[in-house]
């Protein structure tokens, strides 16, 4: 098992790659486990870098609006992460809002659809972790409650 952290888009992102076979890759990006198929096969050497990005299948069903967060260890903060891969098209809120259960908070461009991120819980919008234009992963943070 090998742990990367990676900055992609001024977005930082955790990847533990689990287990490599001939094409085929079992990886986590924060937490988020998926199943990467690689375009060449993989040597099996213990030095051997993995040399090309690799590409995540999308998920297959989409819904028009999410909700979705991981609890945060310390001070009840909750992070909302992405539920799919795509580009923040809207963000709605800024730092120090109050936001309601169900209130919009980022629109989110997936597989050419729009989806309402929003609230799941009421809060302060403590810290935005994207901007309109970014491109995001599956599982980014993108906004953190208080």
């Amino acid at each position: 098992m090998k742990e990367y952290n990676l900055i992609i888009n001024g977005n930082s992102y955790s990847v533990v790659i689990n287990e490599l076979e001939e094409t085929l890759a079992e990886v986590e990006v924060n937490g988020t486990p998926y199943q990467v198929n690689i375009d060449k096969p993989f040597k099996k050497s213990a030095t051997a870098p993995v040399t090309r990005a690799p590409r995540v299948a999308a998920p297959s069903a989409a819904k028009t609006s999410h909700s979705t967060g991981k609890a945060a260890p310390a001070g009840g903060s909750y992070t909302v992460n992405s539920p799919l891969p795509g580009v923040i098209l809207e963000v709605s809120v800024k730092e120090g809002d109050t936001v309601k259960a169900g209130q919009k908070m980022i629109v989110l461009e997936a597989m050419k659809m729009e989806n309402n991120i929003e609230a799941d819980r009421d809060g302060v919008v403590a810290s935005i972790k994207v901007n309109k234009g970014d491109s995001v992963l599956e599982g980014a943070p993108l906004i953190i409650l208080n």
